[in-house]
């Protein structure tokens, strides 16, 4: 793609009305399809985005089943450190850690709720 900043000074300045009226109509037929591009790439990435999510939620909808089973079962061992079995909280990875998924660094950014998505009539 390419884009130029600046318009074509020369022709604009010694044009007629009829080629600037010309002009005018292309740079608007030009715009109308950048617009339509727009909106398909904004509507793909919503849709993208909205798959993700879906993905996201449903893993934490499977983790907080075992998240509560872990929680009602009696615990044996009152030491912080568990070597039999090696059973961690859901939601940590082989050192203790929180883990994380892939889509927290994508939304680490965002601490409001995100808008509502526009829907098409």
């Amino acid at each position: 793609m390419n884009y130029k900043t600046q318009p074509p000074w020369e022709f604009l300045l010694s044009a007629s009305r009829n080629s600037l009226q010309s002009y005018e109509l292309s740079r608007l037929s030009h715009a109308a399809n950048l617009r339509k591009e727009i909106t398909q790439l904004l509507d793909s990435w919503l849709e993208e985005n909205t798959a993700a999510m879906l993905a996201r939620w449903l893993m934490e909808q499977r983790e907080r089943p075992a998240a509560r089973e872990h929680s009602e079962r009696p615990s044996a061992q009152t030491n912080s450190t568990q070597t039999e079995g090696d059973e961690r909280a859901p939601g940590h990875d082989a050192r203790g850690k929180a883990a994380h998924a892939a889509s927290d660094n994508f939304f680490a950014d965002q601490t409001s709720l995100p808008p509502e998505f526009r829907t098409r009539s």
